[in-house]
């Protein structure tokens, strides 16, 4: 069943990308039709898990929300800020890029994240970010602000699931850490 919501940091023309670039044999096998660039093979991989992620994902674990992001944000230059949506079951909504930054910071509203947490009625929520830097550590700018979003989610009974931190292919689960308080 697909997500309607699901209409986030993918576009339609990645999904495009995928059916020029692969033939499907079945439902887990694909052949290359023609030489890819690094680019292109990371271009179907984001198409890829896309369609994956549209079809009933669940988030269980850290590791599988990271597999999904690292491949969206590991390479950005600045500071993006996400926002996973989900449903009582853990079911993704939708996944939205909510702020950009600069090369080691973005500024995160509140006001904004609750109002699209409210849009997709969710029930709670993931956070992750990525540190084009390489760095794996979690600032105290992102441990002040998980706080704050976590006050102002639990006014509407939004429960905050974990914040995650990505580094290039590496990633920190604040629930692993003991950072979530």
């Amino acid at each position: 069943m697909a997500n309607p919501h699901l209409n986030t940091i993918f576009t339609d023309s990645l999904h495009q990308n995928i059916l020029n670039l692969f033939i499907k044999e079945n439902d887990d096998t694909y052949t290359i039709t023609r030489a890819l660039s690094e680019d292109k093979i990371i271009t179907a991989a984001k198409a890829l898990l896309a369609k994956r992620l549209a079809r009933d994902f669940f988030i269980q674990s850290p590791q599988d929300c990271f597999d999904f992001l690292v491949t969206q944000m590991g390479q950005y230059e600045s500071e993006v800020f996400c926002v996973v949506f989900l449903n009582n079951q853990h079911g993704v909504i939708a996944i939205e890029e909510m702020f950009k930054g600069t090369i080691n910071q973005s500024a995160v509203y509140p006001r904004e994240v609750v109002k699209q947490a409210l849009k997709y009625n969710a029930a709670s929520v993931i956070f992750a970010h990525n540190h084009p830097s390489g760095m794996l550590k979690a600032s105290q700018a992102d441990i002040k602000v998980t706080e704050e979003l976590k006050k102002v989610l639990k006014l509407v009974d939004i429960k905050v699931l974990d914040h995650v931190i990505v580094a290039g292919g590496y990633f920190l689960s604040f629930v692993k850490e003991g950072l979530m308080g």
